[in-house]
């Protein structure tokens, strides 16, 4: 990727990019997560690469889907994005479903990334410093804790968002053919089921407590369950979330009250 400069309005962008991505965990929820924060971090490429009201609106939605990341590398993904946005307002044939394709294909492999570095390393690496003089009760403790931690963070969601950018603009610029196109939106699209199905299964928690007695000894049917084939229950479980979503046309309100019901109940009878 060749180094360029970049003009005043460029600038202008990427510090509005910059100061948007602090939002991202502004109403976190537990049905899209980082989803809004995110959308609204688009919004200073979104005003500027569409025009109309409904074209802003369709792009706003389009980043309402489900999105979680470490925050302080979300800017490099905002970049991507905002790259593939400017492409596709240009390009009325651009498939604007690979904007979230490699969205979510992203999100995992930096929220690794970014929670081994910033919070396994950085942030120890940042109390060794602080703390001795922390314990001291001199001011410069805490001082020196957030300046260790913050440096790194603040220059990486800033150039990150730069790189970004300038990553997703010179992956349109090389890539001229659509087929060749189309392949990297498929294997986003893979990568990004693969990471909602790790998320299920580390997210979604369900055992069941139903054993037999047979000759003074107790068989566990987890236990079995789990040698055949582990997680098979939260696996169930979230594919019939799955069809109520999808074939049912059921709202997250529902689900979740089915959900509480479903522990209540399970709960009561000795299921779960």
């Amino acid at each position: 990727m060749n180094k360029r400069k970049y003009s005043k309005e460029e600038k202008k962008f990427f510090r509005e990019m910059f100061w948007y991505s602090f939002l991202l965990e502004n109403s976190y929820n537990y049905e899209r997560q980082q989803a809004l924060g995110y959308a609204v971090g688009m919004w200073p490429a979104i005003k500027r690469f569409y025009s109309t009201k409904k074209e802003r609106a369709e792009a706003l939605t389009r980043h309402m889907q489900i999105f979680n990341t470490t925050p302080h590398l979300v800017s490099t993904i905002t970049g991507i994005s905002s790259a593939l946005e400017k492409e596709a307002s240009m390009n009325p044939k651009f498939q604007v479903d690979t904007i979230n394709n490699i969205k979510v294909s992203l999100m995992g492999p930096l929220a690794g990334i970014g929670d081994s570095f910033f919070w396994g390393t950085l942030r120890i690496i940042a109390a060794a410093v602080g703390l001795p003089l922390a314990q001291q009760g001199n001011i410069l403790g805490p001082i020196l804790f957030l300046f260790v931690f913050n440096v790194p963070h603040l220059l990486l969601r800033y150039y990150g968002g730069v790189f970004g950018y300038s990553l997703g603009t010179s992956i349109l610029t090389d890539i001229s053919e659509s087929n060749i196109f189309h392949k990297i939106s498929k294997a986003a699209t893979i990568v990004g089921l693969m990471v909602i199905g790790a998320m299920s299964a580390q997210m979604v928690q369900l055992n069941t407590k139903i054993s037999f007695d047979f000759n003074d000894t107790a068989f566990k049917l987890q236990d079995y369950i789990d040698q055949i084939f582990p997680l098979l229950l939260p696996l169930l479980y979230t594919l019939f979330m799955f069809w109520l979503l999808k074939s049912k046309k059921k709202g997250s309100m529902f689900l979740l009250g089915v959900t509480i019901l479903f522990g209540l109940l399970g709960s009561l009878v000795g299921l779960f």
